[in-house]
């Protein structure tokens, strides 16, 4: 049995993510929970590491690169041709696997309420269709819930703000594994399901991810199972490399855009980029929209006509009816003032939200309890929407799927049904392509109110869900309302088609919720079909970005602050250049002799109050003539690695070592190097020595201290280091540069201000 006290040493641990077992026996003991866990915004937390981007030039990877000729090379780059189709492919399939459950489970929940709504119409007691409504809504979002509340808690949200983090360098806890997926693609499927109001297309670029960088390994660490394929790529330069290509393939198949998948990954995600992996990335999108084409378009029963590219179809734009002139320009751009600041209101209140569940809804059964609230109310708001709304329109001629009437007239249906009874997406296309006339200004109006308060809700509840959709769905409704107003003011002249207002509102919404330019433009056009509309789009979108930046971050950047994740942003703080290396760097620092006592790096190792992972290696022989300069750098993994296999200067000797270490042994030992302490080392290994010379990176990275910040941040952001060693002019090691110290530094609303670093 654990006493209290070993448990806490066992807590502090699980801050280096290579112990699975640890974390096993974590969850095994049961916490007292306290009421309110304090939680402070200016925090950076420890538990996050770096990701090695920068491979380490020992000598074994020296000599395997130099035994690789170029036949090697060749079908190492087909391999990653052959890796960008597949994890195309499979993001389409499942996309397509989504797409098609959602569409049934949710079209036999609506059937079955519009039945139970038509039959109480007519006899009165209307109270039990909402009550069935309800509890349907809330026991499917309960059981979405739950799996992730209790299974994998990563899997919550959209998964974006966990990839963009990935993406920079920073290795989030089980955040591309396979049970994530799983986890991910069922709660994504209930909670679209659940009648939430929550998109499927944000969780997509996070699926996307997940099968990318299970690909390139060839095996997983969830089942335990190694296929033996693609072992040149388990390093994380290639792997991250792959989750670039992952994002972008989810990103076309959510919205069958391509270039903007492209684009999206360029602008949110890598930080390191070249040609090569553009085309590549661009191949695995193209891949995955096709794939998703062609199955549903198999599915929907006209195989040879492929007119799904998306999970999400705006439908088509044509410009003939819908041109623009110059003189709304204007207006566009008023709308996209008016996006940016629905945009930062939506933010700030759900900051507030994040912080309180932060505090309060920590417990995982409390989780599960306020996604069911949230889901019945849902129900309950949209079922007393449609229930006071007066609005009717005539059936004839109307596209919609299950039409309510209610308390209409025969031939006609209820028009606030048609946004709330239904998917947000077909209600976003509803909303696009309905013919002027068929929405009433007040149902826009109440509809517009209640939906932005229940997504701002929903967005961070214990739920897979994106706030794509939802935030385009807000916008489309009142960008139709200002369409509606706009032909009233001018007395119902031609151009104020309310479509192509809702695509503005749209895109303005989306823009300054989430705050993406570039991307965003091109995912609109390309959704759309069409070009024409790419100039007023992006006006749009920028000056949301503007007018929400004035107010407060985006969304995603938000998400990623309050979770104490050091992020590192494309430059450094523009007033930081007083500040230098020497002011910056972690002191002291815990260097290894070039051959060392085993005892000592053991110790060394098992240190909880550093846990350090990279170590520089100076000069063995401490004469006073000589100085002890710098030799190299040695990470963790490796120096485990070393013990595991004892590969010690006495073992040699005797010729104990059965064979040379080679580069095979580390790379299977990543991405879970096992614990220090899993390791056994006898009282007579300690006294060995262990030679570091041919597995430490001799060539490492140094900043002499006198480098200015924004110096130091670029050589470490641009290369994607996780260690930059500071030397002084005689090159002795002074000090260490890693992750948390550059990230510390951040633009507040005085300046600059320092971060300080805590163990959550």
């Amino acid at each position: 049995q654990l006493t209290p006290s070993s448990f806490l040493r066992i807590g502090q641990l699980s801050n280096v993510d290579l112990n699975e077992d640890i974390h096993e026996l974590e969850t095994e003991i049961p916490r007292q929970h306290p009421n309110e866990i304090p939680h402070n915004e200016k925090l950076l937390s420890l538990k996050y590491e770096s990701l090695d981007y920068d491979n380490s030039e020992n000598q074994l990877f020296l000599e395997e690169e130099r035994r690789i000729n170029h036949a090697a090379f060749r079908t190492v780059e087909i391999k990653r041709w052959v890796i960008c189709a597949m994890i195309g492919i499979l993001t389409g399939l499942v996309a397509c696997f989504i797409d098609i459950v959602v569409e049934n489970l949710a079209g036999l929940k609506y059937r079955v309420v519009k039945d139970n709504i038509d039959k109480f119409t007519a006899k009165g007691g209307l109270s039990f269709s909402l009550l069935l409504w309800a509890t349907l809504n809330a026991s499917v979002v309960m059981v979405g819930s739950l799996i992730v509340a209790f299974i994998e808690p990563v899997a919550a949200g959209s998964g974006i703000p966990q990839i963009k983090c990935y993406l920079n360098g920073v290795k989030i806890p089980h955040v591309v594994r396979l049970k994530t997926l799983v986890i991910k693609v069922c709660g994504v499927i209930l909670s679209v399901v659940g009648g939430l109001a929550v998109g499927k297309e944000g969780p997509m670029i996070h699926s996307g991810s997940v099968i990318a960088a299970g690909i390139s390994q060839g095996r997983s660490t969830s089942l335990k199972r190694d296929f033996k394929i693609f072992e040149y790529f388990r390093r994380d330069t290639e792997k991250r490399d792959f989750v670039s290509a992952g994002a972008a393939a989810g990103v076309s198949a959510a919205f069958g855009a391509p270039v903007g998948g492209v684009l999206f990954s360029l602008e949110e995600g890598a930080s390191f980029w070249n040609q090569f992996l553009t085309w590549r990335i661009f191949f695995a999108s193209m891949i995955s929209t096709f794939t998703l084409n062609s199955v549903l378009s198999v599915y929907h029963g006209n195989a040879w006509d492929l007119s799904s590219p998306g999970l999400i179809n705006f439908g088509r734009f044509d410009s003939e009816k819908m041109g623009y002139t110059i003189q709304e320009i204007p207006i566009f751009i008023f709308m996209g003032v008016v996006g940016g600041i629905l945009g930062a209101l939506f933010n700030a209140l759900n900051y507030w939200l994040t912080m309180f569940r932060i505090r309060y809804i920590h417990r995982p059964c409390l989780q599960v309890v306020e996604a069911m609230l949230v889901a019945a109310v849902t129900a309950t708001v949209g079922f007393v929407m449609i229930y006071c709304s007066r609005d009717c329109q005539p059936i004839q001629g109307s596209s919609v799927a299950y039409p309510l009437q209610l308390f209409c007239a025969d031939g006609e249906y209820n028009s606030m049904a048609t946004a709330f009874f239904n998917t947000p997406e077909k209600s976003v296309v509803n909303l696009f392509h309905d013919p002027p006339g068929s929405y009433n200004p007040m149902t826009l109006g109440m509809f517009t109110l209640m939906y932005f308060f229940l997504a701002c809700w929903t967005y961070g509840l214990t739920v897979s869900a994106g706030v794509f959709i939802p935030s385009l769905l807000i916008g489309a409704a009142w960008g139709r309302l200002f369409g509606i107003s706009l032909s009233y003011l001018t007395k119902g002249s031609i151009w104020a088609d309310p479509g192509k207002y809702a695509l503005m509102g749209a895109a303005a919404q989306l823009g300054g919720i989430v705050r993406m330019t570039l991307s965003l433009t091109v995912i609109m056009m390309e959704a759309t079909g069409n070009v024409t509309y790419g100039f007023p789009i992006m006006l749009v979108l920028m000056t949301a970005k503007i007018v929400g930046d004035y107010f407060v971050e985006g969304l995603y950047d938000m998400h990623i602050q309050l979770q104490s994740v050091p992020f590192l942003h494309w430059e450094a703080p523009v007033t930081s250049h007083s500040l230098t290396a020497r002011e910056v760097m972690s002191t002291p620092v815990t260097c290894l002799r070039r051959i060392e006592r085993v005892g000592t790096v053991v110790d060394i190792l098992s240190d909880t109050s550093s846990n350090h992972n990279g170590f520089p290696v100076v000069e063995s022989n401490p004469d006073t003539t000589q100085v002890a300069g710098l030799r190299g750098l040695i990470l963790r993994s490796q120096l485990i690695v070393l013990l595991k296999h004892k590969v010690f200067v006495e073992r040699a000797n005797l010729n104990l070592v059965q064979r040379r270490l080679k580069l095979k042994d580390f790379r299977d030992a990543y991405p879970r190097f096992p614990p220090i302490q899993s390791i056994h080392v006898s009282q007579d290994e300690r006294e060995c020595m262990i030679d570091l010379s041919e597995f430490m990176n001799p060539s490492p990275y140094t900043v002499p201290q006198e480098a200015s910040l924004p110096r130091v941040f670029k050589l470490f952001r641009a290369l994607g280091l996780r260690h930059l060693v500071v030397v002084d002019n005689r090159n002795e090691v002074v000090g260490m540069v890693t992750r948390k110290d550059l990230a510390r530094y951040r633009l507040g609303k005085e300046g600059l201000e320092e971060l300080s670093l805590a163990q959550t």
